[in-house]
């Protein structure tokens, strides 16, 4: 099996869509000879922050000299891209090659496991065979029932944040989808616990003492300065201490705050992490369509945010580099997201949009995504195409010397990034 079979299988079982439980992973990676167990994880859930958490640790990590494994969905530009090693994808011939091992037991199973199913396994034998000192796991959508759940006593579980999202699945209030994230929490091992509504902290904070497990709040507190630019932040945490974050956005670095307590909280399990190697790795991470600055002149950026929470984060972050100047707007969503708050929130920015519609069955038309914005108060125009869209878009901001923001889908950062390039490559 070569790369793209490899790819073909896993998707091929797409139809069966989220099927929460265990019961399929747990099957799968029993016939396997549970190649997750021994291997040490950072298992990381929440709604919000948790790709730019796990992308920070693990450059930490690295830059301290352990060997990495880091899972993390979904992809942004190549599917590879969800299973790392040392910061690298994995190859089109070790996903052929892992594939095709995990597919001779699954094909054994009567239920058979879903994508995700699939691809954890993958990872956990791709992990294994590689030797990683320390893997930094990401969930899926959940948590409690999620695939990634079947490991046990990891070094450290993390919950970034909670808000209302995937709420068919996880629940329809803030406590509800707590509960499920607190699903991860294992006996007597440390968790760590970002920002949220008191009443998912409260729930929580149940499950950490039901599970004897020490439970940490990030103390945003210890974050005594900060500035941010399109290069970058800067910002001190604990003192006096300095640290540079190749990631912009402001938000950042609140979720770079979590990152150096999962630091202590990991130096405290007895792990060599020198302050050196945190500075460095801070310094170098990279995580792709997080307001991420893909053009300078004129400024142009994208960021995938996609609920309320990420929204509001956003919005904050034009204001900040922006102020009350226009920018124009490109921007698709997924229909089953909330996207009339994501219209509301924008409406409140002094902004035009151009829509479209990401390559994804789930996506909402353009057409409709520019009605909902124009019933907002906002002018809108409607696309056929990525091209479409982003020419009108920097042709507008050329004449009004604005910004072009790409938002509302990590689902469409491919093509907007592929069609920038293009365009800008024509000049």
């Amino acid at each position: 099996m070569n790369g793209k079979e490899a790819v073909e299988y896993i998707h091929s079982v797409s139809w069966l869509g989220s099927r929460p439980g265990l019961e399929r992973i747990e099957k799968l990676c029993s016939l396997m000879g549970n190649p997750e167990k021994g291997q040490k994880f950072i298992h990381v859930a929440g709604t919000n922050g948790k790709g730019s958490f796990c992308a920070m640790t693990e450059s930490i990590l690295r830059a301290a000299g352990y060997k990495t494994g880091l899972f993390t969905s979904p992809y942004v530009l190549d599917f590879n891209e969800r299973i790392r090693v040392n910061g690298e994808n994995i190859s089109d011939d070790a996903l052929g090659e892992v594939t095709g091992y995990v597919k001779s037991f699954a094909d054994k199973m009567e239920d058979v496991p879903t994508e995700f199913e699939l691809l954890s396994a993958i990872a956990f034998e791709y992990f294994k065979r590689e030797g990683c000192d320390f893997v930094v796991l990401e969930t899926g959508m959940g948590g409690r029932l999620d695939s990634t759940n079947i490991i046990q006593s990891p070094v450290l579980t993390v919950i970034t944040g909670i808000s209302l999202d995937h709420t068919s699945f996880l629940g329809s209030s803030v406590e509800e989808i707590a509960r499920e994230k607190a699903g991860i929490i294992k006996s007597s091992r440390p968790v760590l616990i970002g920002a949220m509504d008191e009443s998912a902290e409260t729930v929580i904070r149940k499950c950490a003492e039901e599970k004897g497990s020490d439970l940490t709040s990030v103390d945003y507190g210890k974050i005594s300065f900060t500035y941010s630019s399109l290069a970058g932040n800067e910002f001190i945490f604990g003192g006096d201490r300095m640290y540079a974050l190749g990631l912009l956005g402001e938000y950042q670095i609140r979720n770079a705050a979590a990152t150096l307590t999962a630091v202590e909280l990991l130096r405290a399990e007895g792990i060599n992490i020198p302050e050196g190697a945190v500075k460095r790795g801070l310094e170098t991470v990279r995580w792709p369509a997080r307001f991420e600055l893909l053009s300078k002149v004129p400024p142009v950026i994208y960021d995938g945010a996609h609920n309320p929470q990420g929204i509001d984060a956003a919005v904050a972050n034009i204001k900040r580099f922006f102020g009350s100047s226009k920018v124009v707007l490109v921007a698709g969503v997924m229909a089953d997201k909330d996207h009339s708050y994501m219209t509301g929130e924008l409406s409140k920015l002094n902004c035009t949009v151009h829509t479209v519609k990401p390559d994804n069955p789930r996506a909402l038309d353009s057409e409709s995504l520019a009605a909902e914005f124009r019933r907002a108060g906002v002018a809108a125009t409607h696309h056929g195409t990525f091209d479409s869209a982003l020419t009108a878009a920097l042709s507008e901001a050329a004449e009004t010397s604005s910004p072009v923001i790409g938002l509302g889908s990590l689902y469409m950062y491919a093509d907007f990034a592929a069609t920038l390039r293009k365009l800008t490559s024509q000049k």
